[in-house]
């Protein structure tokens, strides 16, 4: 909120007049604080980090821009969530989310295990370039989402159990042969969604090397999405923020202010195992 807004608020709710520079002194301490949340340290191993961007509109040299505000959710080897930082993207590709990648590297991160992304161009190189053992996991919702922008609505219902038969598929192997047969009843009609998920095949398979439960909670970004859908619902009355300076204190307050604790997934106790065997001595042993 701008000094202005934050006067007016005060005084329609409290009846009360406070100076532009006390308002000043009270914003400039809360940025202050989202700088030393930013570069916090942060835990040597993470098994699996979610990254995904809400977008959020910033007035920037003079107009409006829709920019991305990316997220990063990390859950550690004990199962716990921690947002691990926000960034605002300056800049679009992969020199951005190398930026990212760099910048949790410097607060202390040596190892992502899986990395789930939205499919963006270039995302994975910068994640494998900072952390050259990750598994690159494109998120199955996204894809699905891709692929249902190509269909019409009255053959969205008929489409959908093929696809969703290639990521349910046993292994890789059965789902690339699904996806070959996907593309012999729906390819002439709809030859984008094949092509999307080959051009993705590499990051689309990496979760089956798991058990089902355990696809199931690293093939989708659903858990930074409910964090998105909690921070959209702050700033979802908002026409635009004046800076990104603005945009990143209303963000980490309602993160703060939220509590941001969620319940261990049910899930997490197998997964434990499964990582131990597929990672070996890169994931590291449980303090619970």
């Amino acid at each position: 909120m701008t000094v202005r807004e934050i006067q007016g608020h005060l005084a329609e709710l409290y009846g009360t007049e406070v100076s532009p520079d006390f308002i000043s002194k009270i914003t400039d301490a809360v940025l202050d604080e989202v700088r030393e949340w930013q570069s916090r340290p942060l835990d040597p191993v993470y098994p699996v980090v979610f990254f995904d961007a809400l977008r959020v509109k910033i007035r920037d040299e003079g107009s409006v821009k829709n920019k991305a505000v990316y997220v990063a959710l990390g859950l550690n080897p004990n199962g716990d969530k921690d947002v691990l930082g926000l960034w605002i993207e300056q800049t679009e590709g992969a020199k951005f989310w190398l930026k990212v990648m760099n910048d949790l590297k410097l607060r202390g991160v040596n190892d992502v295990l899986i990395a789930v992304v939205d499919g963006l161009k270039g995302f994975p190189e910068a994640i494998t370039t900072v952390f050259p053992q990750a598994l690159v996991q494109t998120c199955i919702v996204h894809l699905i989402r891709g692929s249902l922008s190509f269909v019409n609505w009255k053959d969205r219902k008929a489409i959908l159990p093929s696809i969703k038969a290639i990521y349910h598929a046993e292994n890789a192997d059965t789902a690339r042969q699904r996806l070959d047969e996907f593309e012999v009843e729906w390819g002439k009609r709809y030859p984008a969604i094949g092509q999307m998920w080959r051009r993705s095949w590499e990051h689309v398979i990496p979760f089956f090397a798991f058990a089902p439960a355990i696809r199931k909670m690293i093939y989708t970004t659903n858990a930074v999405e409910a964090l998105n859908r909690s921070l959209r619902k702050i700033i979802k009355t908002r026409g635009s923020f004046p800076n990104d300076e603005a945009a990143m204190k209303l963000l980490y307050l309602a993160i703060k202010n939220a509590g941001v604790h969620w319940r261990r997934a049910i899930e997490w106790t197998g997964a434990m195992g499964q990582f131990a065997i597929q990672f070996g001595d890169r994931f590291p042993a449980s303090s619970n």
